[in-house]
This record gives C-alpha cells, sequence and structure tokens, in this order.
C-alpha cells in the first residue's frame, strides 16, 4: 500500500544547448535533470495496526537519445555553468554528442527516464520491492553547420 501512495516527480529534463535552441552535429550535449528531485522519496500506510514506510530512491537516468543511442547516467547529470565550462568538452558525468542531423523534421525525441529503487520496513523487517520508473520527453532539433571559404 505504501509503494502505491508514492507521488514520484517525471525528471525536468535540463540540457546545454537547451532542448528549445538549435544542437549542432559533433557538439556535446550536456544532460542533467532538476538537482531537487534527485532524493529520496516516503510513504507510508497502516493496515491492521502494523505501518509500513516504503523508501524510493534514484539510481539511474536512462536517456533515449532519438537517434538510436542509449545514455546510462548513475546520478542526475552536471548542469553547464556559462562562462566556467568549455561548450566543446563534453560533460562529466552525462551527455551525448550527435552525429546526424536530425533533418527538417520537429527533431529527435528524448526521452529521460529516472530508474527509482524502491525499499520498505515494518515492524523490525525490511526488504526491497520492484523498481518504479518516472518518464519525460522533449525534442532536440540537430543541424549541421556548414563552413564556407571565401577568398
Amino acid at each position: 500500500m505504501a509503494r502505491d501512495r508514492f507521488r514520484l516527480p517525471a525528471p525536468a529534463i535540463g540540457s546545454s544547448p537547451k532542448a528549445e535552441n538549435l544542437q549542432l552535429v559533433r557538439l556535446p550535449i550536456w544532460l542533467a535533470v532538476a538537482r531537487q528531485t534527485w532524493r529520496p522519496y516516503t510513504a507510508t500506510a497502516t493496515a491492521g495496526g502494523i505501518t509500513a514506510v516504503a523508501t524510493a530512491t534514484p539510481v539511474s537516468v536512462t536517456w533515449a537519445m532519438g537517434d538510436g543511442a542509449t545514455v546510462i547516467c548513475k546520478g542526475p547529470g552536471t548542469p553547464y555553468r556559462d562562462g566556467r565550462d568549455d561548450p566543446r568538452k563534453s560533460s562529466p558525468t552525462c551527455g551525448h554528442t550527435y552525429l546526424r542531423s536530425s533533418g527538417r523534421d520537429d527533431g529527435y525525441r528524448v526521452t529521460a527516464t529516472i530508474t527509482w529503487r524502491v525499499t520498505w520496513s515494518a515492524s523490525g523487517e525490511s526488504g526491497t520491492l520492484p523498481p518504479l520508473t518516472t518518464t519525460s520527453s522533449t525534442s532536440f532539433r540537430v543541424a549541421e553547420s556548414q563552413a564556407i571559404v571565401t577568398g
């Protein structure tokens, strides 16, 4: 019952460049989910005089990048810091680099799924329940930058 009472947040997708901006082929994208969601959540339920406490703890984020690639990150990712991080370098914790343009369509559909480890305790006993997941999606439009040589 306690497991069914969870109200786990869907991942708030963050990236640099931002999802609404045009991404470039071969330019690393830093991926992250909001840090305030990356914490344990608890829920309780009481039945027959016994109270059970369930705790859901985030363990990974799986990113389906829309180009066939899957990126699995063991934490929320590192937010890019303007003026402090080099945009040509890959994220130290979670990122992806597209190798092809998404064309003239709506872009690559990107899905972030947090996997939550669920544990319980009641009356001096404890255990693990099947994991839970929460998911969000966005689109990344990816273009190729063309150079024009003159002179």
